[in-house]
């Protein structure tokens, strides 16, 4: 069984991210999400609409996701790989480059965002709109 694994705040979802997860999918058999905790956002100065637990629902009700963990650090991605045996790491490709040291591991594979659509932008759109 190959064995596929993303992270993400995944947050307010969108097409972008089905997108992301079912290409993610379709390089392996089996998908596990780590889905940032609310704590690990706050590091990162990142603010979720959704909690950790809702968001974890909406991803695991999602048909391309096997399994669900929690993203608590930056460092804990190499663990997760050897733990998980993981064959393939996919991030999307504004990551390009940030995760090469895990080919060491498995394969490191960065995906096109879908063009047009992010949780930043959508954010930003109805900032905009409750400003007029």
């Amino acid at each position: 069984m190959r064995k596929v694994i993303t992270y993400g705040t995944f947050d307010l979802l969108h097409t972008g991210h089905i997108n992301l997860l079912r290409r993610a999918k379709n390089l392996g058999d089996y998908l596990i999400v780590a889905v940032s905790t609310d704590e690990f956002n706050q590091l990162k100065n990142k603010k979720a609409y959704h909690s950790f637990d809702n968001r974890k629902a909406i991803v695991e009700a999602i048909r391309y996701v096997d399994e669900v963990i929690q993203e608590n650090t930056w460092e804990q991605k190499i663990d997760d790989v050897i733990k998980h045996e993981i064959d393939v790491f996919v991030m999307g490709d504004d990551w390009e480059g940030k995760f090469d040291f895990l080919r060491e591991y498995c394969e490191v594979i960065y995906l096109p965002r879908t063009i047009g659509i992010s949780t930043t932008k959508i954010m930003q759109d109805l900032c905009n709109d409750n400003n007029r």
